[in-house]
């Protein structure tokens, strides 16, 4: 484990970015954070911020509530990273793990330690796409899926819940996209035992090739928001061209009042 996590008893340093609490956490934490609570049964979010979650926690309370409840935060996305810089934060772009990045971190991890993971998201076909994919790169993967189309507040969620906890799983991994994802994991965290629940949006759809990979490099320099725009204009138009404005007016409001 890494020294950082060594001395976890003191606490994991975590910053402020518009009144949303983040962990200045790597992707090699994470995973150690995730094996520990596997190791004590411990069920638990590991959540993640980036600008997107930022703009729709200032306007949904069950998305609020959802981050209260969670264990650890990490930030997906420069953005994140670039913010707590501009408000004193002494942070480097280590702490910056999408789950592009760190997926692989967590399979090998998953296969070393025999984890039974779990993933419930996407569009039928494309889970069990994704999952066949990951269990071919990683030989000994225990992982099983269900796809994410289907009524969370009725008779198939409680089909739903009745699979995953027939299989037991270790590590639950929700794509939904947000906030639907976290708000299923809300309703749902006291119905699914120890696991260690993780919401991780569109991750197992670029692992199927239904999505375009960003390059790694753009990641580094702050880009993938454009990738991803020009890749997926009807469905991330608003995220990328709208929501940031309204952030910005949130960041003037409180510089105002702060004068």
């Amino acid at each position: 484990m890494s020294t950082f996590l060594s001395e976890i008893g003191s606490g994991v340093r975590s910053f402020d970015v518009l009144g949303c609490k983040v962990h200045a956490v790597t992707a090699p934490d994470l995973t150690d954070l995730v094996e520990r609570a596997v190791e004590t049964q411990e069920s638990c979010i590991i959540a993640n911020h980036n600008l997107h979650s930022l703009y729709l926690y200032q306007r949904d309370a069950r998305l609020r509530e959802f981050f209260a409840q969670a264990k650890w935060i990490h930030a997906d996305g420069m953005g994140i990273v670039l913010l707590a810089r501009a408000t004193g934060a002494e942070v480097d772009r280590s702490i910056r793990v999408t789950y592009v990045d760190w997926l692989p971190l967590l399979m090998e991890r998953a296969v070393a330690r025999n984890w039974r993971v779990f993933y419930l998201g996407s569009r039928p076909g494309v889970a069990d796409k994704g999952i066949a994919i990951l269990r071919e790169r990683f030989p000994g993967l225990n992982m099983e899926a269900i796809h994410g189309y289907f009524d969370t507040a009725g008779e198939e969620n409680e089909i739903v819940l009745e699979k995953i906890r027939a299989f037991s799983p270790d590590v639950v991994l929700v794509g939904m996209g947000m906030p639907r994802q976290e708000r299923w994991i809300l309703d749902n965290l006291d119905r699914l035992g120890g696991a260690v629940l993780l919401p991780c949006g569109a991750s197992i759809d670029y692992v199927a090739g239904e999505i375009p990979t960003p390059p790694r490099w753009a990641g580094r320099c702050g880009l993938e928001w454009l990738y991803r725009l020009v890749a997926e204009p009807g469905r991330l138009w608003r995220r990328y061209l709208v929501e940031p404005w309204g952030l910005l007016l949130l960041i003037g409001t409180r510089w105002l009042k702060s004068i």
